[in-house]
């Protein structure tokens, strides 16, 4: 395995629930936008779909496609940029946030590029990390919508686009760490042969999904190198990295 000093890594970071506590509010408003949403496309229109119907749609395509949006496009001819730009449209997105001080000097102690790669927009998650304050941190910022591989969106948990960003930056599977909540993406990096870091702090619903997905194990499964509650504590468990 690379000297992770020697042979400085990739890091990949997540956003949502990984820089910052998304589930106080923004997933919960996220959530009560793709309800409204699916309700409607779902509706004949005049009377929107039933919260049972719109559930199965969310939930099923989730796990199907490992994105709801993936499934609404596949199904439903469903604009990317509409469905993003209206389930995103928060009216106060700096005092729903909360998120811990400090981040900014761990991303420094950490060795080697970061990039920002999120499945939320581009205009949304550019407005989170301005919030944040860790813009210059990120070499690049990479949203759902640059997530295509041959015309089609392909973001996390893909496993062809991580290869092609990989290709992209010039980077060996092994020199990339991806920084996560989400247990499905880490599964997927880690058989791609990226190593993995599991950031547990938010998981009181870790995906706008709703609470039925979340994970039951909180033990660190065999594909995470790496389990952290604070984003904090990832400097000093570095070697553990090596």
């Amino acid at each position: 395995m690379p000297n992770i000093t020697a042979s400085p890594p990739l890091w990949l970071f997540d956003l949502d629930n990984t820089l910052h506590d998304a589930s106080h509010a923004i997933f919960p408003s996220i959530s009560a936008n793709m309800n409204t949403f699916i309700a409607r496309l779902l509706g004949d229109g005049v009377t929107e779909a039933s919260q049972a119907e719109v559930d199965a749609a969310r939930i099923g395509y989730w796990k199907r496609y490992g994105a709801t949006l993936l499934g609404l496009i596949k199904h439903h001819n469903v604009s990317a940029a509409d469905f993003l730009h209206q389930t995103h449209d928060l009216a106060d997105l700096r005092a729903m946030m909360r998120f811990e001080r400090g981040l900014g000097r761990m991303l420094r102690r950490l060795p080697g590029r970061k990039i920002l790669l999120t499945n939320a927009p581009t205009r949304y998650s550019r407005e989170v990390l301005r919030h944040l304050g860790l813009q210059r941190h990120f070499s690049h910022h990479i949203a759902i919508e640059d997530m295509r591989v041959h015309g089609q969106l392909r973001p996390k948990p893909s496993k062809l686009m991580l290869r092609r960003l990989m290709r992209k930056h010039g980077a060996s599977a092994r020199r990339c760490i991806l920084v996560e909540d989400t247990l499905a993406n880490l599964r997927s990096a880690k058989q791609v042969g990226l190593r993995t870091v599991w950031v547990t702090q938010y998981l009181q619903m870790s995906d706008p999904i709703g609470s039925a997905t979340l994970p039951r194990m909180r033990k660190r499964p065999a594909f995470v190198d790496v389990k952290v509650k604070s984003l904090r504590q990832l400097p000093a468990r570095l070697h553990r990295l090596r």
